[in-house]
């Protein structure tokens, strides 16, 4: 959490007259820490009348998060619609190259982009946030060819200042790990397809319901799943009979063999295995 939070609230403000200038928005809404913070001030800038959440569902979107993304809707009165994507249809998509994420948002934005233009909306936005620019973002470019805005990123909150700040205001996602699509749990070149996609988000869950806390990944190659804990939840759970609980587990959701990575949580592991990014 960042120590002094009076910048963080400076650029809320201009979050907010962003927001106020766009005249009504349509957000991309997966029910993360981003777009719930950016939804919830919207409707504060505008109006629950004026702002609509699109979630878009798919064999990707992980069925928790969604059942987050609808709580947080009703709890701060948002208008909240789902369309149905279908990125696995797309064979550039399913082959899972490096820029697989840039296939799958071309997929949402485009469902995304005719509901902002039939309900009047001035701009559509998403919950890209300024860490984000730092990052490997092949989607990025895809939100770019749809018109989307990404109005955290443009007043330069950072995660941990959108954790603050929703927390601030009582969000329940403010303390929520992060959660990228599934599909990013696989290696590039592995096919992206529904049963690989089920056994990581099985493989997640009874983890959760073990007791594991805080950011996890349930990284797919083939029949061996390899489970990343924070630093935190590997020094609890290293003992010999804890490490044989988590493989009991795991094994339960279709892996015939599990390793638990000593190096612990990294976001975009998978990229820098491949070499795309430097760790």
């Amino acid at each position: 959490m960042p120590a002094d939070l009076s910048a963080a609230r400076v650029k809320e403000a201009a979050l907010i007259a962003l927001l106020r200038s766009a005249g009504d928005v349509v957000v991309g809404f997966s029910g993360g820490v981003d777009s719930a913070y950016l939804a919830c001030v919207a409707v504060e800038a505008l109006g629950a009348d004026r702002v609509t959440a699109v979630i878009g569902r798919s064999a990707s979107y992980p069925e928790e998060q969604w059942a987050n993304a609808r709580t947080v809707a009703v709890r701060v009165g948002l208008t909240v619609r789902e369309v149905d994507t279908d990125e696995l249809a797309d064979p550039r998509y399913a082959a899972n190259p490096s820029n697989r994420c840039y296939f799958c948002k071309s997929e949402l934005w485009s469902r995304l982009r005719p509901i902002a233009d039939a309900v009047g909306a001035g701009v559509l936005v998403d919950g890209t946030n300024a860490d984000d620019l730092c990052e490997y973002r092949p989607g990025a470019r895809a939100a770019a060819e749809h018109g989307v805005r990404s109005p955290l990123a443009e007043v330069g909150l950072t995660k941990s200042e959108i954790r603050a700040l929703s927390r601030e205001r009582g969000i329940p996602t403010w303390s929520r790990p992060s959660s990228p699509c599934l599909a990013s749990r696989l290696p590039y070149g592995t096919p992206v397809t529904v049963e690989r996609l089920r056994a990581v988000e099985r493989a997640e869950r009874v983890l959760r319901e073990l007791g594991v806390t805080g950011d996890l990944r349930v990284r797919h190659h083939g029949d061996l799943a390899r489970v990343e804990l924070t630093s935190s939840e590997l020094d609890r759970w290293l003992g010999a009979r804890d490490v044989a609980e988590l493989e009991r587990a795991v094994r339960t959701a279709g892996f015939a063999r599990v390793a638990i990575d000593l190096h612990g949580f990294r976001s975009g592991s998978l990229n820098v295995l491949e070499g795309i990014v430097r760790e």
